[in-house]
């Protein structure tokens, strides 16, 4: 059988915006109080609208971004409550990799999620990006080494969702290295191989981050 060669298509200039966009909120150089729109983004970008609206409307549908006033955009402000649906979630997508892991019980699993824990938590850049590009990169590996690129796709919109509103500047307000140092727990917990105590630790783990987030968005309550 003779079949011709395929080239892979060039990536489409709407995903790159969107990279382009998520890097931009991650630098702090789109903030709270800024709007985007698509002409202006268009002529700083020098590209037609189509991409820049295909990347803006893609952001809205995953809660990173929401229409204002004349059709521009801005960042997604969320309540106490949705902050809490968001690390639940979060339990859920994480919880159900870590028992996939345990189950499966792999030596090379826990050999490669070793070697990234020690990588990221050696931080060279103790800012709170820096915190939080290390805490996502593991957390990451975990539901990357579990194989089901669903819960990978929902794990990168929720934690794109994560840094666009203030959570991202509010941890700024409470002990950064309180979000890195307990990670290998979680490889050991996977290693051990109890699918339960997989779910519970990795539960009880994310906990501790909403409480750390809550401790960074009202530190009046915790004075």
């Amino acid at each position: 059988m003779a079949l011709k060669s395929i080239r892979p298509a060039r990536r489409r200039l709407a995903d790159e915006v969107y990279d382009e966009l998520i890097d931009a909120i991650m630098r702090r150089e789109i903030g709270p109080d800024d709007r985007l729109v698509q002409e202006k983004l268009a002529d700083e970008m020098d590209i037609s609208r189509t991409p820049i609206r295909e990347a803006l409307m893609r952001l809205e549908q995953e809660g990173v971004l929401e229409v204002s006033n004349r059709g521009s955009f801005r960042l997604y402000r969320m309540n106490d409550q949705e902050v809490r649906e968001l690390y639940q979630a979060r339990a859920g997508i994480e919880g159900q990799c870590a028992r996939i892991l345990a189950v499966r019980k792999s030596a090379d699993d826990v050999a490669w999620l070793s070697q990234v824990v020690e990588r990221e938590e050696d931080l060279e850049d103790r800012s709170a990006r820096g915190y939080f590009e290390a805490n996502r990169n593991i957390h990451r590996a975990f539901v990357e080494r579990a194989g089901n690129r669903f819960l990978l796709e929902m794990f990168d919109i929720i934690w794109a969702k994560a840094m666009a509103f203030p959570l991202f500047a509010a941890i700024e307000n409470v002990d950064l290295a309180k979000s890195l140092g307990d990670h290998m727990d979680l490889v050991r917990v996977i290693e051990r191989g109890d699918r339960t105590e997989a779910l519970e630790t990795f539960t009880e783990h994310i906990q501790n981050g909403f409480d750390l987030q809550m401790r960074g968005l009202h530190p009046e309550r915790f004075a």
